[in-house]
């Protein structure tokens, strides 16, 4: 059950039946002050007052009345002179923990899911064709799919989408080169490395030589034509970057699989009755040979409507022109209500122009949701874009490497339990790319960070190998008092001190901090959640007997909170597509 949002719906309820105004800056917090300013806070409540001219205990009497129909509630707290403190029912509490432990708990959180007639696209990873996925695709990938994983989990309805670049006028230059080179060696093995090189030689030669620039533009607009040569040619580049890419996909625990990929060809056959449909509805303009739509919505340096070019004078689409197709076809054909687009920040304006141009011909109904979910840099030590120390970009095959092999020397530092060598790799595997997703999940997806190896791997802090080890403890604990879980089920539980009241209100929070993760896109709520839960049970483990426990009544209750915090944490890592340790 998610008690903030039930507590925010009874303030709303609250504001609509004594017809007040101005609510929208309310907000229910979580206490983290050990449940002695309540459980929940309530504030932002400071321009409502004003606008409807009521004092504070007023407005709480108010919601007194809302909140004591409910059998979660036990009394508020009004602090002068913008806080009400909501305090919940201990007994309710309790009764939620055996509830927890339930075999309908699943079923229950699905229940809860507000979105269940609604389709929700998300596009994420999306690397370019012909091209080592580097390290910068780290951040879309592996937020993209949390997102996926938990708003399944939630029951909602969910198409994940890897929209990659497969389309565009630097195929025709890539083509032309590797014809050459074909020419004169047919037997040569074509790798992704060889691609990445012959992409980057094929760009030189473009800018320097006329007849070359000649013949790659016309094997573009041959390959637009269905050129079955070169279409055989460039199906093969395709094949050969998405072998590799699925390749990452599997080491990094990512859920993207082949058939996920819609890539920019999908929406070729659609780009000629684009234009004309845009031209023919008189958004679109043709401007000296080229077709463009002019926003008043954006501005050029001069003030003017800004020029968005959709067709080239020579026949050409561009980027904007497929994305505009993509949104017709996800709204259209596939009746998506949200889009949740996973891309790097700087993709903003090229989306905005993209959505407003598919609203204006209709393409894209209002009630639509489109939400760029803006993602960061990964920066360097020296806060710029991370290279290597050639000033090239760094291929995410070898930090994933690289971080199995920084995880064996951590596990041999640390003299892990579990490292005999047959299980080194596998465990090195789970520590290495796990400590890597974690550490990028758990910063804010909006913001830049540095990227450094020192902070990745540690038992102090938020770390995955922190969590993980909490899960070890946990797991132990539970070995080690042989009983299973109908053993442990068959005491009605009551939390006795502040240490088991402060962990079971803990638990209680997983549904609902996994809603505001899957609806804010936000995987770093889920981490800092998942890491205050692990200390709260380190402070619990150091502070309450378990195993020694005498009384078997209180043994069992603490078990509980053992099991329910063993099974939160690998759910939890889980949806963040990390694997627990069994035993560390």
């Amino acid at each position: 059950m998610n008690i903030k949002r039930e507590i925010q719906e009874k303030i709303q309820n609250t504001i609509n039946f004594h017809s007040l105004s101005n609510g929208k800056d309310i907000q229910v917090r979580f206490s983290n002050h050990s449940n002695k300013f309540g459980n929940y806070q309530v504030d932002g409540l400071s321009n409502m007052l004003r606008s409807n001219r009521i004092s504070l205990k007023e407005f709480g009497k108010k919601l007194l009345l809302e909140l004591s129909k409910q059998e979660y509630f036990k009394k508020i707290e009004i602090i002068e002179p913008n806080f009400i403190n909501v305090f919940l029912e201990e007994k309710w509490i309790n009764q939620q923990i055996d509830c927890m432990l339930s075999e309908k708990y699943l079923s229950t959180i699905r229940s809860e899911n507000t979105e269940k007639n609604m389709v929700t696209i998300i596009d994420y990873s999306s690397p370019n064709i012909a091209k080592n996925m580097h390290v910068g695709h780290l951040r879309s990938t592996i937020i993209g799919d949390s997102i996926v994983r938990i708003s399944k989990f939630l029951g909602k309805k969910i198409i994940k989408v890897n929209h990659i670049g497969d389309w565009g006028t630097h195929f025709g230059m890539l083509i032309a080169y590797l014809k050459e080179i074909l020419r004169k060696n047919s037997t040569q093995n074509i790798t992704l490395e060889k691609l990445e090189e012959f992409y980057q030689e094929s760009r030189k030669i473009f800018d320097q030589d006329k007849e070359f620039s000649k013949i790659s533009r016309r094997y573009i607009q041959k390959l637009q034509s269905g050129n079955s040569e070169l279409l055989e040619l460039w199906k093969n580049l395709v094949h050969i970057t998405i072998s590799e890419n699925q390749r990452i996909y599997k080491l990094l625990g990512v859920s993207l699989k082949k058939k996920d990929i819609v890539a920019e060809s999908f929406y070729k056959s659609m780009l000629e009755e684009i234009v004309e449909d845009l031209k023919h509805r008189k958004i679109a303009v043709v401007d000296k040979g080229a077709v463009v739509v002019y926003l008043e919505e954006f501005k050029n340096k001069y003030g003017k409507p800004s020029a968005v070019m959709i067709q080239k004078s020579d026949g050409g689409y561009l980027y904007t022109t497929t994305e505009i197709a993509c949104l017709k076809y996800r709204c259209q054909k596939l009746k998506a209500d949200r889009i949740l687009y996973y891309v790097d920040s700087r993709q903003k304006r090229h989306l905005q122009q993209s959505w407003i141009i598919a609203k204006k011909a209709g393409y894209v109904e209002e009630n639509v949701k489109l939400e760029h979910h803006q993602i960061g840099m990964i920066l360097g030590k020296d806060k710029k874009p991370f290279r290597t120390r050639s000033g090239k970009n760094v291929k995410l095959f070898e930090i994933l490497e690289k971080s199995i092999i920084k995880a064996k020397q951590f596990i041999s530092e640390k003299g892990l339990k579990n490292s005999r060598k047959r299980n080194i790799l596998k465990i090195a595997r789970k520590i290495g790319i796990g400590s890597v997703k974690y550490s990028d999940l758990s910063k804010n997806r909006k913001t830049d960070y540095i990227f450094n190896w020192s902070t990745i791997f540690s038992f102090i802090g938020n770390t995955a190998s922190y969590i993980q080890y909490t899960y070890s403890r946990a797991n132990s604990l539970i070995k080690k008092s042989k009983m299973n879980l109908n053993e442990i089920k068959d005491e009605t539980f009551i939390a006795t001190n502040s240490y088991e009241k402060i962990i079971s209100m803990h638990l209680l929070r997983f549904v609902e901090i996994l809603q505001e993760t899957s609806q804010k896109g936000l995987p770093n709520i889920l981490c800092n959640y998942l890491y205050r839960l692990s200390n709260e049970f380190s402070k619990f483990y150091e502070n309450c007997s378990i195993i020694n426990v005498q009384d078997k009544t209180r043994k069992k209750n603490r078990l509980k909170l053992v099991y329910l915090t063993k099974i939160t944490i690998k759910i939890g890592l889980n949806l963040l597509g990390i694997q627990t340790i069994s035993k560390m």
